[in-house]
């Protein structure tokens, strides 16, 4: 063997069967997402994000960063989130709940405010319980990775995920649900187990959800950029934010 033969440069793993499969899948996904309208309203279940200028980008929809979109893995996630909500329904239906996702003309339970500039959508409401709960009661259900839902599970809804309570508080208050406590169902997304909560309306969360609408679309309207929630460039929710770039620019 001569030194002629020997290459010691480094040659890039060509993609296995499934690497190329799964970029196919990805691919499709990507695109379809990309096919979609854009929603032109706030949303009320970012409401409680703790960055106001985060949910100005959103309502705005500037460019996002490179690479800022939604991959083909978060969008498989996602629809693993909407199967996992079908299977939530389907099972507390066979226990006994009459549980309500679509109104009498079909719609899903929701609002709308601000002239449409602010919306929600409820994933359903109970009507009947066979345990005694109150009702009727707005239904909220997230699936979550195990080290989400463990904090959940110890911590309550409330405070393990501010988001997601002031998301509670905020369709409880405006679709009239307030009287009664919210059934606040959990799924792990690694081991299938389920927790749920009663969770008792906040009206000053609520109150502070719809202020901080008002909030964003005057300074839209206004052109004004606001505040960042914090001042720190590698804050976790700004490393993993599709508008980090643009904000710190």
């Amino acid at each position: 063997m001569t030194d002629a033969l020997l290459d010691f440069n480094h040659r890039e793993k060509p993609p296995s069967f499934a690497e190329s499969v799964n970029a196919l899948i990805d691919q499709a996904l990507v695109s379809e997402n990309d096919a979609r309208p854009t929603r032109d309203y706030l949303g009320g279940s970012r409401l409680g994000d703790a960055c106001a200028r985060r949910l100005q980008y959103e309502y705005l929809k500037p460019p996002k960063d490179e690479g800022g979109g939604f991959s083909g893995k978060s969008l498989r996630i996602f629809a693993l989130g909407h199967v996992l909500e079908d299977m939530a329904i389907e099972w507390l239906r066979k226990a006994g709940f009459d549980l309500r996702t679509r109104n009498r003309h079909g719609d899903q339970f929701g609002f709308s405010v601000a002239g449409g500039r602010v919306k929600g959508h409820a994933d359903g409401v109970v009507v009947a319980a066979p345990n005694g709960m109150a009702v009727p009661a707005l239904w909220e259900c997230k699936s979550a990775n195990a080290k989400n839902w463990r904090a959940i599970e110890k911590h309550g809804v409330v405070k393990a995920k501010p988001i997601y309570a002031a998301q509670i508080a905020l369709y409880q208050a405006y679709l009239g649900l307030t009287e009664n406590p919210a059934l606040f169902t959990a799924i792990n997304k690694d081991t299938c187990e389920i927790w749920h909560e009663l969770v008792p309306f906040d009206g000053a969360l609520a109150q502070a959800a719809s202020d901080k609408a008002v909030q964003i679309l005057r300074a839209c309207d206004a052109g004004e950029q606001l505040p960042r929630h914090t001042s720190d460039t590698e804050h976790f929710e700004c490393r993993f934010c599709s508008y980090a770039a643009r904000c710190w620019a």
